[in-house]
């Protein structure tokens, strides 16, 4: 069964960088999806962004794109979302999520079966 853990959260000043990362494992194909989904408090969880692991390409929601990167290792199997010019609405539990065997950019929470439990980002103004 596919394992997902999220790391990296943490409080920054608005302007400032994080990296989250999702150390992945168990997974019986080798392809597969794995998005960056966030929940602010009273919101609905809002995809991020995802990347694909049979080419690496890549979607970003307009709220991050400029501001956010996807990018995967795969020899660590680990996916990382690099976060710049971080503002405080990107304040939220970020969780990283997987969809085994499959070449689709999936981009709905409802299309994933697997999460991680979530790591806390508090941007400060």
């Amino acid at each position: 069964e596919v394992q997902l853990v999220e790391s990296g959260g943490g409080l920054v000043q608005a302007g400032g960088s994080l990296r989250l990362s999702c150390a992945a494992s168990g997974f019986s194909f080798d392809d597969y999806v794995i998005g960056w989904f966030r929940q602010a408090p009273g919101k609905e969880r809002e995809g991020v962004s995802c990347i694909l692991s049979s080419d690496g390409s890549t979607y970003y929601a307009d709220s991050v794109k400029g501001r956010f990167t996807i990018s995967s290792d795969n020899a660590k199997n680990t996916v990382y979302l690099q976060m710049n010019s971080l503002k405080p609405e990107d304040t939220a539990v970020y969780y990283c999520a997987a969809v085994d065997g499959t070449i689709a950019m999936l981009t709905s929470e409802y299309e994933y079966d697997y999460w991680g439990q979530g790591t806390q980002v508090t941007v400060s103004s």
